[in-house]
């Protein structure tokens, strides 16, 4: 049985009610091993870690409408069956199935955790002469991302409501030009900072599946993700940070219940970017700002 909870974290650039009921897929156990056996193992040996949980969310009848009037156009048919955010079995994502969909070879920017859309579809719009591809898990994010791109009768966007992580394994190499990731959820519980979304297998495949000279853009108003993606990225094999800012952290990680003892923590200084001009000011990054929280904001080139 799926255990349902209450829960009150903030998914990528949208919150949650407190009250909205999150229903955790159940996931295999780990086989019992040896002692021996299980201390050459990676510590998630087994597990499969998502950095998202399944919302059961009812679309209202706005989002429902749009759903039916533009899913067929823009929602991009490689789940692995109906209700699943597995990809299938057997999908290459590479130059042809990118000319088959979006009918030309422009370059492909990917947005990791698109929210409400506001970012990607604003995008698309501004830039005509390159294509989009909105990753988004929950069903009110995918349905006002339509919405916003069909009632611009955009041409060069899809979405694709899938594991990003999982779409990124079946990318073939130099396929996208961009890949973005803007405030994803923060995972502020040390016990769940596995869960957040930038990770060293995920950047091994994100290098791969970027052109040369390409970029993955990273924003997030936590200064401990902050901490966590200078870790994982830095040193990240295929990745040159391109940050001409000079920026003083913590050297150690906070969770949710330690944060404010960060400003006492030894700190050192980090290479960050200026803002992004490309991305736009959505509300979730305004309530940051008027909450004092700092932007930080990454560009590593593929090298």
């Amino acid at each position: 049985m799926s255990e349902v909870v209450n829960h009150t974290d903030i998914a990528s650039d949208g919150a949650v009610s407190p009250s909205e009921p999150v229903v955790f897929e159940p996931v295999e156990s780990e086989p019992v091993a040896s002692d021996s056996v299980a201390a050459d193992r990676p510590p998630l040996y087994g597990r499969k870690v998502l950095s998202f949980v399944r919302r059961s969310a009812r679309l209202d009848d706005r989002l429902q409408r749009a759903w039916d009037a533009y899913a067929d156009r823009y929602l991009l048919d490689i789940a692995a069956g109906e209700g699943s955010l597995n990809v299938r079995d057997g999908l290459r994502f590479d130059a042809e199935f990118v000319r088959s969909t979006w009918d030309n070879d422009r370059p492909l920017i990917v947005e990791i955790g698109t929210g409400q859309g506001e970012n990607v579809v604003a995008a698309a719009a501004a830039h005509p002469e390159l294509n989009f591809l909105a990753l988004e898990v929950y069903d009110p994010g995918v349905a006002h991302t339509l919405l916003l791109a069909g009632k611009q009768d955009l041409a060069n966007i899809r979405i694709a409501q899938v594991n990003a992580p999982e779409l990124f394994k079946a990318c073939d190499a130099g396929v996208l030009a961009e890949v973005w990731t803007f405030f994803p959820d923060p995972w502020p519980k040390m016990k769940h900072h596995k869960r957040r979304i930038v990770q060293p297998e995920l950047a091994g495949d994100v290098r791969r599946a970027l052109v040369d000279g390409g970029v993955w853009r990273i924003a997030t108003d936590i200064e401990d993700y902050a901490l966590h993606v200078h870790e994982v990225m830095d040193d990240a094999a295929g990745f040159e940070n391109v940050g001409s800012l000079t920026v003083s952290l913590p050297t150690e990680h906070v969770g949710k219940g330690n944060a404010d003892t960060a400003a006492d923590l030894p700190h050192a200084d980090f290479r960050e970017s200026v803002r992004f001009e490309g991305r736009v000011l959505t509300n979730f990054e305004k309530k940051g700002l008027a909450a004092g929280r700092v932007i930080h904001d990454f560009t590593y080139r593929a090298v």
